[in-house]
C-alpha cells in the first residue's frame, strides 16, 4: 500500500504578515475557517487529479487492474461537523459527484428553514423574522426595497400590520404583491383548522411551486428529498396525541434546542458512483481502494479535563479544584491532578485507536493531508525530540507520544523515525504554490467547451455552444461601466476601451492598483488598528495628504493665525484624540501657515458663506463621462473640498492638492485634476442654481492657490 503524507505549509517566506510568534502553550487553537477551505480545496484537486491521470485499481474481483472511480474514493474526518459541508463543496465546484450524511444540518437547510418559517407565520403572523424569510424567499418574491417600503409605513408597528397599511401608500405593483401574499396566507389560515398537517404541507408545495424551485437549485434533488422527508415527519406526527400545526412547531423548536436533528434524507446506495465524505467511527469495518484522512492539524479537544472544575472517573472517583477566595486564586489538588492525567493517557489512547481505524481502512493508496502553521519549526523542535527520545524495539517512547497534540504530530514522528522507508512518501506544499495550481485547475474546469467535450458530447453540439460563448455582444462597452461611481474613478480612466475585455471599471482600477503596489514594491498588509499601536503606525505620504486635508478643513477663518497657534492648533487636535501623536509628528506647521497668507485665506475672512466637506450626488450618461457613445444613465458622487460666497457674491470653488509639484510646472497640476474639478463646478452650479465665477487649486506643496 502507498502512504503519502501531504502538509500544506502555511508560513511564507520573506512575508512580514507571516512572522508573528507562536507559542508553544497547551491551549487548544481554534481552527481558521480559511484554513480548512484551503485544506479541502488541496484534497478536491488531488482526486481530480487522481482521476484525470487514471489512477490503477486492482480489481479484486476480475483480479485485473482497471482505471479509478469515484466510488473508490473516501475522505476520513475526526469530526465532521462544519467540515463536511466545506469539503463537499469543494469538490462540487470541480464537477465531480459526492455525497455527506452530514453535509448540512436537515434543520439548518434554506429549504426546511423557509418552510418551517411560513408555518410560524401560518399558525402568527405577528413574528417579524419568519415572516420577512419567507418574504424575502421565491414564496413572497419581495425585493429589499420592497421590504424598506412596507417599513416605512410605520416604524414602530409589527411588519404584518405595516403591510396592511403599506396597500394604501404603496405603488401598484407593491400592493398587488402584498394582496397576493396576505390572500394566500389567509387560505392557508383557513385550511389548517381542518386540513392534516401533511395534506397542508403538501398544499403549500402545490401552491408555491417552492418543491420544484428547490429542485432547480445546486444539490436540488437532496433539497427535494428533504422537504418530502418533512411532509413524512409531519404525518408521522399526526398520529400521535400530540396533534396540529402549534404542537408541531413547538416540537421542531425543541428538537433545535435540545442540539437534536432529524436527519438529512438519504439519496444513494452502496454502488452509487460518488466520492464519500465520513467521520473516522463511521468507517470502522468498511474498506476503500483509495483513502484521504484529513484535517489531521487539527488539534486533540482536552478541553473538558483543562477548564471544568471537578473532574469524575469510573474508577479514581472525583477531584476539584482548590479555590482561596482571599487570594482570589484556584488550582489542581492532588486528587484532580491525578484523575486529570488518568483522562489525559486515555484520551490519547482513545486517540490513538481511532487514528488506527483510519489508517486502516485503505487498501492501495492512503493520503494524509494536513495544515502546519510553521513546518519548518514544527519539525526542527520534532527532530529534537527524536534525539533525545530513541526507541527502544521499534517503539516510540510514550512520554514523547504524550507531548503531541495532532495526529499530524504523531505521522511525522513516525515519517522521522521511518525516513529510510520508501513507501512513506512526505511532501510539504507552500500555501502559495497551492493556490495557484487551485486556480488553474479551476480554470480549466469551468470551461464550458473543456466540460462538453469531457462529456462526450456531440462535436456539432459543442461546436454551437462555442459560437454562443465566443459571440461579440454589441453593447460590450455597457458591461464596463458602473450604475454608481466616483469622481476619484472617473479621472483614473482615460477611455473604457483601454479596459480588457471581460472586466469591468472597478476590477481594472484593482488590478492598475495592484500593478503599481508590486512594481513600487509598497505592498503593506496592515493589521487593524485596533491591533496595533498608533505610535508606531507608519505615515505614508498619502497618509500625510489626508492629515494636511483634515487641518484645512478644522481652521477657523475668523483667527489670525501664528506659528504658535498653529502648533497648539494641531496638539489640541492630538488631545481630543483626532490625530494619534505619531501623526501629529508628521504635520508641517509651516505649510499650515503659508495657506493662513494666502490670498485665498483672505477671501475666507471676509466671505458670506463657507461650505467645506461638501458631499453631491448627480446624474450624468456614460457619453459625458468617458465621451462614448453609450446612452446609460451615471449616478456620480464625490465630495467638494470648499466653497465659498465672497463679499462681491462671487462664488469660489476651491480643492486642496498634496501633490509634489516642481516650480512653474503648475500646468501638470491642473491638467491632472482639470476634468475633477469640472465635475465638482456642474455639480455646484446644479445644486445652487447658481454660476461658479473661479475655480482654484491650492498646492499645499508650493503653498500657492492656481488658477484654472
Amino acid at each position: 500500500m502507498q502512504t503519502q503524507i501531504d502538509i500544506i505549509n502555511l508560513k511564507q517566506e520573506n512575508t512580514e504578515e507571516n512572522e508573528e510568534t507562536t507559542e508553544d502553550n497547551n491551549e487548544e487553537q481554534e481552527e481558521r475557517l480559511e484554513d480548512i477551505e484551503l485544506e479541502a480545496k488541496y484534497v478536491a484537486n488531488q482526486i481530480k487529479k487522481l482521476v484525470n491521470d487514471k489512477f490503477q485499481i486492482y480489481d479484486r474481483k476480475k483480479e485485473e487492474f482497471r482505471n479509478i472511480k469515484y466510488k473508490d474514493i473516501v475522505i476520513l474526518l475526526r469530526s465532521t461537523k462544519n467540515k463536511a459541508n466545506i469539503f463537499e463543496q469543494e469538490i462540487l465546484n470541480l464537477n465531480m459527484p459526492v455525497f455527506s450524511d452530514t453535509s448540512q444540518e436537515y434543520l439548518d437547510s434554506v429549504e426546511i428553514q423557509t418552510i418551517m418559517a411560513l408555518l410560524k407565520i401560518i399558525d402568527n403572523p405577528i413574528q417579524d423574522i419568519p415572516l420577512v424569510t419567507v418574504l424575502r424567499s421565491s414564496i413572497g418574491e419581495f425585493t429589499d426595497n420592497d421590504l424598506v417600503k412596507i417599513r416605512l409605513s410605520d416604524k414602530y408597528d409589527n411588519f404584518y400590520n405595516c403591510m396592511l397599511k403599506a396597500k394604501v401608500d404603496v405603488d401598484k405593483k407593491l400592493k398587488q404583491k402584498i394582496e397576493k401574499f396576505l390572500n394566500n396566507l389567509e387560505t392557508w389560515r383557513k385550511e389548517q383548522e381542518y386540513l392534516a398537517l401533511d395534506e397542508l404541507i403538501w398544499k403549500i408545495y402545490e401552491d408555491t411551486g417552492y418543491y420544484h424551485y428547490v429542485g432547480l437549485m445546486p444539490n436540488g434533488l437532496l433539497r427535494q428529498a428533504n422537504l418530502r422527508m418533512l411532509f413524512e415527519r409531519a404525518k408521522q406526527y399526526e398520529k400521535t396525541n400530540f396533534k396540529g400545526l402549534f404542537n408541531f412547531i413547538h416540537f421542531i423548536e425543541k428538537l433545535k434546542l435540545s442540539s437534536g436533528d432529524l436527519g438529512s434524507a438519504k439519496l444513494i446506495g452502496e454502488n452509487d458512483d460518488v466520492i464519500r465524505i465520513m467521520s473516522i467511527h463511521k468507517s470502522k469495518g468498511l474498506e476503500f481502494p483509495v483513502v484521504f484522512l484529513a484535517n489531521t492539524g487539527k488539534q486533540f479537544n482536552m478541553q473538558d479535563i483543562k477548564l471544568d472544575p471537578i473532574l469524575l472517573h469510573q474508577d479514581m472517583g472525583i477531584g476539584v479544584k482548590y479555590i482561596d477566595y482571599d487570594k482570589q486564586v484556584e488550582y489542581d489538588t492532588p486528587p484532580r491532578a491525578a484523575i486529570k492525567s488518568k483522562i489525559l493517557k486515555e484520551n490519547i489512547s482513545e486517540e490513538m485507536r481511532i487514528l488506527y481505524v483510519a489508517l486502516t481502512r485503505a487498501k492501495e493508496k492512503l493520503i494524509i493531508t494536513g495544515i502546519s502553521k510553521d513546518y519548518e519549526k514544527d519539525i526542527q523542535n520534532m527532530e529534537k525530540q527524536v534525539s533525545r527520545y530513541p526507541r527502544n524495539n521499534r517503539k516510540i517512547n510514550p512520554i514523547l507520544l504524550q507531548k503531541q497534540k495532532r495526529y499530524l504530530d504523531w505521522i511525522i514522528l513516525v515519517y522521522l523515525y521511518e525516513r529510510q522507508n520508501d513507501a512513506l512518501k512526505l511532501n510539504v506544499i507552500n500555501k502559495k504554490d497551492a493556490i495557484k495550481s487551485f486556480k488553474k485547475i479551476e480554470k480549466e474546469e469551468k470551461n464550458a467547451v473543456n466540460i462538453l467535450e469531457q462529456k462526450n458530447i456531440k462535436k456539432e453540439e459543442v461546436k454551437k455552444v462555442k459560437e454562443k460563448i465566443e459571440k461579440n455582444y454589441q453593447n460590450e462597452l455597457s458591461t464596463k461601466i458602473q450604475s454608481k461611481t466616483t469622481v476619484t474613478k472617473i479621472k483614473q480612466i482615460n477611455s473604457l476601451s483601454e479596459i480588457p475585455e471581460n472586466m469591468d471599471i472597478i476590477e481594472y482600477l484593482n488590478m492598475e492598483k495592484n500593478e503599481q503596489l508590486i512594481k513600487n514594491d509598497e505592498i503593506n498588509l496592515e493589521k487593524p488598528k485596533f491591533l496595533k499601536q498608533y505610535d508606531e503606525e507608519k505615515i505614508t505620504g498619502a497618509k500625510k495628504g489626508t492629515l494636511m486635508h483634515l487641518c484645512m478643513q478644522k481652521l477657523d477663518e475668523k483667527k489670525d493665525y501664528t506659528l504658535e497657534t498653529i502648533k497648539e492648533f494641531i496638539n489640541n487636535l492630538k488631545e481630543k484624540g483626532i490625530i494619534t501623536k505619531n501623526e501629529a509628528n508628521n504635520i508641517n506647521p509651516y505649510k499650515i501657515l503659508e495657506y493662513t497668507k494666502s490670498k485665498i485665506w483672505k477671501e475666507l475672512k471676509d466671505a458670506k458663506e463657507i461650505q467645506k466637506e461638501k458631499p453631491f450626488h448627480m446624474k450624468l450618461t456614460a457619453k459625458e463621462i468617458y465621451g462614448e457613445d453609450i446612452e446609460e444613465d451615471i449616478l456620480v458622487q464625490g465630495i467638494i473640498d470648499l466653497y465659498y460666497i465672497t463679499k462681491d457674491d462671487k462664488l469660489v470653488l476651491l480643492d486642496y492638492k498634496t501633490d509634489f509639484v516642481e516650480n512653474g510646472k503648475e500646468n501638470t497640476l491642473v491638467e491632472k485634476y482639470k476634468m475633477q474639478l469640472d465635475l465638482y463646478k456642474k455639480a455646484l452650479e446644479s445644486g445652487l442654481g447658481k454660476k461658479v465665477d473661479e475655480v482654484y487649486i491650492y498646492s499645499v506643496f508650493l503653498g500657492k492657490e492656481i488658477k484654472l
